[in-house]
């Protein structure tokens, strides 16, 4: 291997010999060595990065989310998806914690109560839901797999009153039938080959629709796998969908409970029910997004 001077690399990086030479001192250029007091580099060697290059700033609103995530941003983005996100979901299957008691929760890891009981698996499952956008957010650009929906759902379930029932699989797919609506459902020795074939058809493409992903969220809804929190699990992977295919999100909120609810019910007949109640929240979530001035696709 040929070796280059000091000086000479400092020409060919265009930087002073000094620096060059700090950079063999400090190990920075692999496979340089001291020979008495000169410097030898190999002729291969590549201009090591500086510490204080500036990164790129996050465009994408994951981006920006996985951002403020590792900062631990207050106030931006990412706060305001743990709370609304958390809130609405929960309270859609029964939660009867405040948006404040919610947002007191993410923000202090502590619960504020006041002349009401409060059921502690509301709080548990709050607590959880925060840790299932975490990793909703970090694993937006995988691939949706069991693997992933089955780690939502054992951190959402976790620790509850319902993780302590034999009968009752956290992490794993329902034991028992269950009804949803006063519908049938999936049996259980059914569910693992649903879920299978699902995700097999669904993931043969890389670009989605908004209506391909609410087909998909309709199909799961449909199956349910698990013996509770299919929900809130499904709004979970609707929205990290949305993020992994650079959909604007959304968030179906109180005003919105019952057309998702109906629309849900109509998908296999009529599917505008649903699909104006995911763009009416769409639109509501751009709202967001212009205050905290986050470009996005029309």
């Amino acid at each position: 291997m040929k070796y280059l001077l000091a000086v000479e690399t400092a020409k060919k990086w265009n930087l002073s010999e000094r620096t060059v030479r700090n950079y063999c001192a400090k190990g920075k250029i692999p496979g340089a060595y001291l020979e008495g007091k000169t410097w030898k580099i190999p002729e291969t060697a590549q201009h090591p990065e500086r510490s204080n290059k500036k990164t790129a700033t996050p465009k994408t609103l994951l981006e920006i989310l996985k951002a403020e995530k590792t900062n631990m941003t207050k106030g931006g983005i990412f706060h305001k998806v743990q709370i609304e996100l958390t809130y609405n979901s929960n309270h859609m299957e029964g939660c009867r914690l405040t948006h404040d008691q919610t947002r007191f929760i993410y923000e202090t890891n502590a619960i504020g109560i006041k002349d009401n009981t409060v059921n502690v698996d509301d709080i548990v499952e709050t607590a959880n839901h925060f840790q299932c956008i975490n990793l909703m957010i970090d694993g937006a650009k995988q691939p949706l797999s069991e693997a992933f929906i089955k780690k939502l759902h054992f951190i959402l379930k976790s620790g509850t009153s319902d993780s302590r029932k034999e009968w009752f699989a956290v992490g794993a797919y329902k034991k028992m039938p269950n009804e949803v609506g006063g519908r049938e459902t999936t049996p259980p020795e059914a569910v693992s080959e649903k879920i299978k074939e699902l995700l097999a058809g669904y993931n043969k493409t890389n670009a989605k629709t908004l209506e391909e992903l609410i087909q998909f969220h309709y199909c799961f809804e449909s199956i349910p796998p698990f013996q509770d929190g299919n929900g809130r699990i499904g709004r979970l992977i609707l929205f990290k969908e949305c993020l992994r295919n650079n959909i604007v999100p959304f968030i179906i909120d109180e005003d919105l409970k019952l057309f998702y609810y109906r629309g849900l019910n109509e998908w296999s007949r009529q599917r505008g029910y649903l699909m104006d109640t995911c763009l009416a929240a769409q639109d509501k979530f751009k709202k967001y997004l212009d205050y905290f001035r986050i470009s996005y696709k029309e």
